[in-house]
């Protein structure tokens, strides 16, 4: 943990090992800039619900394609080698 430099998050190894599944629903640039919530909670309603976002790229992705900004979906009954979750611990009380 912390071998790689921060991002411009001041986040550390991040980029790079497997797409991250995330909770929100697959949607277009044009839909999530009219859906998206504002208070950072997951999309869980508009977008596509069949798909779920994933991010950061993986280890079979070339490097331009490996940031945490990086966005792409997949079905969620997939599974494959490139593909996986981060753990996240968070405070006691909060509620998503």
């Amino acid at each position: 943990m912390g071998q790689l430099q921060a991002n411009e998050l001041e986040l550390h190894d991040m980029s790079g090992n497997v797409w991250e599944w995330c909770w929100d629903h697959w949607g277009d640039s044009n839909v999530l800039s009219k859906v998206l919530p504002k208070d950072g909670k997951p999309l869980l309603s508009g977008g596509d619900s069949s798909y779920r976002a994933v991010r950061g790229g993986s280890w079979n992705n070339n490097a331009d394609n490996c940031s945490s900004g990086n966005r792409n979906y997949n079905n969620p009954g997939n599974s494959n080698n490139n593909q996986g979750f981060r753990v996240v611990l968070l405070p006691v009380g909060f509620v998503p």
